[in-house]
């Protein structure tokens, strides 16, 4: 079934983006072990740079918000600057909420991983080091469960010769990131696309999954 749902994602890489789920304000700190009020799933993701997994993100149908920020550190509210530099322990990623009726986590699992490269470890395209690496942060043991066996099942399929050396790692504290990284892709567009050529990121997930965006 995961296997199923990660090809459906793979066909439907590229598509446009039907709306647009960037949150209008970025909910607080939080560790996101449950969901508030029962209205709402959590996911977190790490894919290299968190503008690029927003973007990506945001054209999934079920995500109400997105959220850069930091996560898997020590450091209490790190800064940019602290976690680009990699002395905080953190990981850049993305707090996604989303409508359980519209989707689900095994599908949002499906979605995240075309967009990251899975076999390259401590680096996504451009960007080097620990707190760029791609990860998968569970925020209860039913997640942690759908992660793992669709880990396991994309490393059986034999699409891959290398391992995938993806993360599946606990929920911690989340900092959402400073406001000008929120949404970046929407306010600076030009900018975005600039950095995102620039940086390989399509080029290489074009190599590893054999798709074009």
């Amino acid at each position: 079934m995961a296997l199923a749902l990660l090809m459906a994602a793979l066909a439907a890489c590229g598509q446009p983006d039907a709306a647009n789920n960037s949150a209008a304000a970025n909910p607080s700190a939080n560790n996101g072990m449950s969901s508030p009020q029962g209205a709402t799933g959590i996911a977190t993701f790490a894919g290299g740079c968190f503008w690029c997994t927003e973007a990506d993100f945001d054209k999934v149908p079920g995500v109400i918000s997105t959220t850069p920020g930091y996560i898997g550190g020590t450091t209490v509210n790190p800064t940019y600057k602290q976690v680009s530099g990699g002395k905080t322990g953190h990981i850049e990623a993305v707090q996604v909420r989303f409508d359980p009726a519209k989707t689900s986590f095994a599908k949002l699992l499906a979605a995240f991983w075309p967009t990251i490269d899975p076999l390259t470890p401590n680096r996504q395209f451009c960007d080097n080091g620990p707190q760029y690496r791609s990860a998968i942060f569970y925020h209860d043991a039913e997640q942690q469960r759908q992660a793992e066996a669709s880990k396991a099942e994309l490393a059986a399929s034999g699409r891959f010769a290398q391992p995938i050396v993806t993360e599946i790692l606990p929920a911690t504290q989340f900092y959402p990131a400073e406001e000008y990284h929120q949404d970046y892709y929407i306010k600076n567009p030009i900018r975005y696309a600039y950095y995102r050529s620039n940086c390989g990121r399509d080029a290489r997930l074009a190599e590893v999954w054999g798709i074009s965006r």
